[in-house]
C-alpha cells in the first residue's frame, strides 16, 4: 500500500477532528478563537481536500547544510497560534522575542497563521509533499500532527550542537515521544494537562478526585462532564483502569468504551462536552468533570468554588510541537531560537503569559521574580509528584485511529 493511501484521513477522524475544530481542543481558551464561524469555513475546506485526495507520498530530499542561509541572511520566519507568544498590553510589542533579535542580532517574522492543525496542514501539504519551501523556518503543531508530519518526511532533524539548553533543560517527561525517538525533529513549546475540575458548591464541599468516582458515584449522577476528544475521555478512562495509555492493547480499549458506555446508560454522564463544560461546570450544572488544566486557571479566577484535582492513577498530557520544515532557509537559526526558549529566563516569561504547563525545567526562581504564585502552580510548573502521573496517549496506526474514533463517535452519540 503506498504511503499517500496509509496516510488518508477517514471519515470518523474526520468528523473527530470537525468537532476538536468546533469546540475541542483545537477551540480551546489559549487559543482565544474569536472567529470560530471563519475557523470553520477554513477547517471544512482542509478537511474536504484531505479526505478528497489522500496524502501524497512524503517528498524525502530533506535540505541539508549547504541550502542553509542562516549565516547571511539573519531572520526566521516563525508561524505560530494566535495570542500564544509573551505580549505587551498594548500588542505592540513582543518582549522575548525582542530580547533574542537584540542578542543574536536575528530577527523574527512572527506570523499567528495557524488556527488549527488540520487547516495548518491543509494549507502547506502541496509545498511540503512536492519538496519545496513553505516559506516558514519554524512552525508549532500538536504533538499527534507533528508525528504525522516526521513520518512523512517533511520535517528537518534537527542539530543537536545548536540546541545545548534545550537538551540539557528539557523536562524528563517530555523526552521520550513515541512519535519522534530521541527528539530528533521536535522540541515542545507548551503542555496541556487534562485533570478533574469540580464545583465544591455543587459537590456539598466534597473532593472529586478519580475517574471511577466521576462514572460511579451515586451522589454525582447526572451531572457529571466527559470530553469530546477520545484521547482524553478514554486515555483519563484508561489510566483510571490501571492500563498504560504509553502502550494499551484494542482490547483494552474496547474494555474503557463499554465501562463508559455503562455509564451513559445510567444516566450518569450529564454529557460529552468540548470547551464548553466551562460555563456549565462555573454555574454548578455539571458537579465535576474532565477538563483542560488552561481553562481552569481564568475560571479559578472568577469563582472560588472551582477547583481541580490530579488523579492517583494519572492524566493525559499533550504538547505543541516547535519543528523546522523540509525546505527552510534558516535552520540553524529557527534552532537558536528553539534553543532561546528553552533558557530558564525566556521560558518563566512565555509560561508567564501562557500559563501553560512549561516543559523546561529550573524556571522556578525566574518564574517567582515574575509572580510567585504562578510559580508555585502545578498547572504551570509540576511538582515531582505530578509530573509522575504525566502520561501520553499512544500513537495510533491510521487503522487503528479510524476504528477507535468510530467506536468513540457511537459513544458520544455523534
Amino acid at each position: 500500500m503506498e504511503q499517500h493511501q496509509r496516510e488518508s484521513l477517514s471519515a470518523p477522524q474526520l468528523a473527530a477532528i470537525q468537532r476538536s475544530i468546533t469546540h475541542g481542543r483545537m477551540a480551546m481558551t489559549r487559543r482565544s478563537l474569536l472567529r470560530a464561524g471563519s475557523l470553520g469555513t477554513l477547517a471544512l475546506g482542509g478537511l474536504g481536500t484531505l479526505a478528497g485526495c489522500g496524502i501524497p507520498a512524503a517528498a524525502r530530499s530533506e535540505s541539508g547544510p549547504s541550502d542553509d542561509h542562516s549565516d547571511e541572511e539573519k531572520q526566521i520566519v516563525f508561524s505560530n497560534w494566535t495570542e500564544y507568544i509573551d505580549t505587551t498590553d498594548d500588542g505592540k510589542h513582543r518582549p522575548t522575542l525582542e530580547a533574542f533579535t537584540r542578542r543574536t542580532g536575528i530577527t523574527v517574522k512572527y506570523t499567528e497563521d495557524i488556527n488549527d492543525n488540520v487547516e495548518f496542514f491543509g494549507k502547506v501539504k502541496p509545498q511540503l509533499a512536492a519538496g519545496k519551501s513553505i516559506g516558514r523556518d519554524l512552525i508549532c503543531v500538536t504533538d499527534w500532527m507533528a508525528g504525522r508530519m516526521i513520518r512523512l518526511g517533511w520535517m528537518q532533524k534537527l542539530d543537536a550542537s545548536n540546541l545545548p539548553h534545550a537538551y540539557a533543560n528539557l523536562s524528563a517527561q517530555f523526552r521520550s515521544p513515541d512519535w519522534d525517538p530521541g527528539r530528533a525533529h521536535a522540541y515542545p513549546w507548551t503542555a496541556i494537562p487534562t485533570v478533574i475540575a469540580y464545583n465544591k458548591k455543587a459537590t456539598g464541599g466534597r473532593r472529586v478526585d478519580s475517574i471511577s468516582q466521576l462514572l460511579e458515584d451515586p451522589e454525582l449522577k447526572g451531572r457529571v462532564g466527559m470530553l469530546t476528544e477520545m484521547r482524553d475521555t478514554v486515555g483519563m478512562t484508561l489510566l483510571d483502569m490501571g492500563k498504560r495509555t504509553e502502550d494499551f492493547t484494542a482490547d483494552d480499549y474496547e474494555t474503557a468504551v463499554a465501562r463508559l458506555q455503562k455509564a451513559v446508560d445510567r444516566g450518569q454522564i450529564r454529557r460529552f462536552t468540548g470547551n464548553d463544560y466551562i460555563n456549565d461546570l462555573d454555574k454548578g450544572d455539571l458537579a465535576a468533570c474532565v477538563a483542560w488544566a488552561g481553562d481552569l486557571m481564568q475560571l479559578q479566577a472568577d469563582n472560588p468554588a472551582i477547583d481541580f484535582t490530579i488523579p492517583e492513577a494519572g492524566y493525559i498530557i499533550a504538547t505543541d510541537e516547535l519543528l523546522v520544515p523540509s525546505g527552510a532557509r534558516h535552520k540553524k537559526n529557527a534552532e537558536r531560537l528553539i534553543d532561546y526558549y528553552y533558557e530558564p529566563k525566556a521560558a518563566a516569561e512565555l509560561a508567564a503569559w501562557i500559563n501553560y504547563v512549561c516543559p523546561v525545567d529550573g524556571i522556578r526562581p525566574e518564574l517567582a521574580k515574575i509572580d510567585k504564585d504562578l510559580a508555585a502552580n502545578p498547572l504551570i510548573i509540576p511538582d515531582r509528584e505530578m509530573s509522575s502521573r504525566a502520561h501520553a496517549f499512544r500513537s495510533l496506526t491510521s487503522e487503528e485511529e479510524t476504528a477507535f474514533e468510530d467506536k468513540f463517535a457511537k459513544l458520544i452519540g455523534a
